[in-house]
């Protein structure tokens, strides 16, 4: 990675405009499309949605919300796309699913309102029982379900870790329910499960890349292990030097495809989250400030550059690149996007006492489980140290005393 001098980010007054640009978007019923005209999709929503409560458009984002709450199907899914106010892709994507316990996280720690948190909770629940119900006997997550039912067998790199991430923000949410609401008590009944659908997700991300389709050519496999949580500290500045060359164009920002002269702002931004998360924040400011050729003058972005000849492509200012944008420079600020991928208060979601042992005792007691003598023997052995299990955030370490070390055929496994 090239060295960079220190880059300023926007004011407030530009990030305010261009969420003001994302709200004028925004259809009656309160979905937020890519684009006018265009379709939603409930990742990109929520992205938006974000973006609207850090810069002040709170009636904007509450008809987001109140969009997703309506169109959330019993079983907790919701369809891949709509347009116009109907269901335009039917089958069901689980990353989509489960980013709704991230963006829920997200707005409670901007605003700690209980009335929003009553009301989310069981979309939460919902939407993340769906997902664990999608995942692998080997740990990765399918990445989507059928109209009829049936499960596509086929895992991604960038749906999963999102997804990693995800499942960890739902963790948090439930000791939040448990502490605030005066009847949300039991909200951490689904605790146990949605920890073992971690640490086994993590443990595919981290040691089996056989487990998922290959997507070598697009960037967002590179950074989103790192984006995630997956990966961070060494391993996680590592990954991101390792396609450095690949992916990142000099003054411009990130490819979204190797093999195509385009740099797209969504995948800059986020790659920029991804390097701060493991200490290269003046890599990731530069990145921001170098993709700032995209900003329109009044507060959109172009989806992308086309940098052989010279073009916007395509020619439409997506509203989620702008959502990216703002919570790039929120993270890059220290403010609650930064708290909410870096996940220092991810990894108190359990409420760990002082020792870890004890930690990982009480853990596979609560999952209806014995066998936490594997952990409790490495933390006192010193082979895993009790910072690299709360860095971890209850994801690997916590697989032997969940029983599920072993199940792939590996001897141990690593901490993030």
């Amino acid at each position: 990675m090239r060295p960079v001098e220190p880059a300023p980010v926007l004011d407030s007054e530009a990030l305010t405009a261009t969420a003001k640009a994302i709200a004028a978007v925004q259809e009656p019923d309160g979905a937020i499309p890519w684009y006018p005209g265009g379709h939603t999709d409930a990742w990109d929503h929520l992205e938006c949605a974000m973006a609207l409560d850090l810069h002040g458009q709170v009636d904007a984002a509450d008809a987001a919300w109140g969009w997703l709450r309506r169109n959330q199907r019993a079983d907790g899914s919701w369809a891949t796309s709509y347009i116009g106010g109907a269901v335009r892709e039917d089958f069901v994507d689980s990353n989509q699913c489960a980013y709704v316990a991230a963006a829920a996280l997200h707005r409670w720690m901007i605003y700690r309102d209980e009335v929003f948190l009553a009301e989310i909770w069981p979309v939460v629940r919902r939407a993340l029982d769906f997902v664990v119900n999608l995942q692998a006997p080997s740990g990765q997550v399918w990445w989507a379900r059928s109209t009829d039912g049936a499960h596509y067998p086929e895992a991604l790199v960038t749906g999963c870790a999102s997804t990693l991430h995800s499942l960890r923000c739902g963790i948090a949410l439930a000791a939040v329910v448990d502490s605030t609401l005066a009847d949300g008590a039991l909200a951490s009944t689904v605790v146990p499960r949605w920890a073992r659908a971690v640490g086994a997700l993590h443990h595919a991300l981290v040691a089996h890349p056989e487990y998922f389709v290959s997507k070598d050519r697009w960037s967002m496999d590179w950074y989103y292990p790192v984006l995630g949580g997956a990966l961070r500290g060494s391993t996680g500045r590592a990954r991101l030097a390792s396609r450095w060359e690949t992916f990142v164009v000099d003054g411009l920002g990130a490819r979204c495809v190797s093999d195509e002269p385009w740099v797209t702002g969504a995948e800059t931004c986020e790659l920029a989250i991804a390097l701060h998360m493991v200490g290269e924040t003046e890599a990731a400011t530069r990145l921001v400030a170098d993709m700032q050729r995209l900003r329109h003058e009044g507060g959109g972005y172009w989806t992308g550059w086309q940098f052989a000849d010279q073009v916007f492509w395509p020619v439409e200012q997506s509203t989620w690149t702008g959502a990216a944008v703002i919570l790039a420079v929120d993270a890059l600020a220290g403010g609650v996007t930064d708290r909410l991928f870096r996940g220092d208060d991810l990894s108190m979601a359990l409420s760990l006492p002082t020792s870890p042992a004890v930690a990982t005792a009480d853990l596979a007691a609560a999952a209806g489980l014995s066998g936490a003598g594997h952990a409790s023997d490495a933390l006192s052995t010193g082979e895993l140290s009790t910072g690299e299990l709360s860095a971890a955030g209850l994801l690997a370490t916590d697989l032997p005393a969940l029983g599920l070390v072993g199940a792939c055929g590996c001897p141990s496994v690593d901490a993030a």
